[in-house]
This record gives structure tokens, C-alpha cells and sequence, in this order.
């Protein structure tokens, strides 16, 4: 297994570096679709969101107080609430909700 580990690192190394690159020497003139520029402009929140979302739901011991949570937290946003108010609101409907749910 030890002897693995350098061509592990290699391999994710040219993979994050094709990533990289490629786009750098392929692409040499401005995008002009506007589909194409749009999609290039929200990959970046998708990401963030498919990443995040699950994990709200899943870092609670009841599942249920992280989906109030998280519809608590879109409805405050929404509405004007900062990442501060959001955050708070978010953090003690959980706790109010697993108290009560446990």
C-alpha cells in the first residue's frame, strides 16, 4: 500500500492540473455565448450549494431540525436578514428543535 502513495499524488496532480490548464491554452478568445458565460458564471454556487445542503441536513442528530433550519435560513435571507442573523436564527432553531425532538 505504501508504494502506492507517489503515483496516487501524481495522478491528482495531473488531474487538477488539466483542469487548470487547459482551459488556459485552449480557450484563447473571450467567450461570446451568453449561455456558455452564464454557466461558467453560476458553476462556482451550484458547487456550493450541492456541497453544502446535504451537509446541513446531515450534521444534526435529527435530521428534520436541519431542514426547518435550513428553510428558516432562505426565508431570513430573503428577507434582508446578514450571515450573522441568518447564521444565529439557524443555529438556535436547531438547538430548540433537537431539544424538544429528543
Amino acid at each position: 500500500m505504501q508504494h502506492s502513495i507517489p503515483l496516487y499524488i501524481l495522478v491528482m496532480s495531473a488531474v487538477t492540473l488539466s483542469v487548470k490548464i487547459l482551459p488556459l491554452t485552449l480557450i484563447r478568445t473571450p467567450i461570446r455565448s451568453r449561455f456558455v458565460r452564464s454557466f461558467l458564471y453560476y458553476v462556482p454556487y451550484v458547487t456550493l450549494a450541492v456541497m453544502t445542503f446535504p451537509a446541513i441536513i446531515q450534521a444534526t442528530d435529527a435530521p428534520v431540525a436541519g431542514a426547518v433550519a435550513l428553510i428558516a435560513g432562505l426565508v431570513a435571507a430573503w428577507y434582508g436578514a446578514g450571515l450573522f442573523q441568518v447564521a444565529a436564527t439557524c443555529c438556535a432553531l436547531v438547538f430548540a428543535l433537537e431539544l424538544i425532538l429528543a
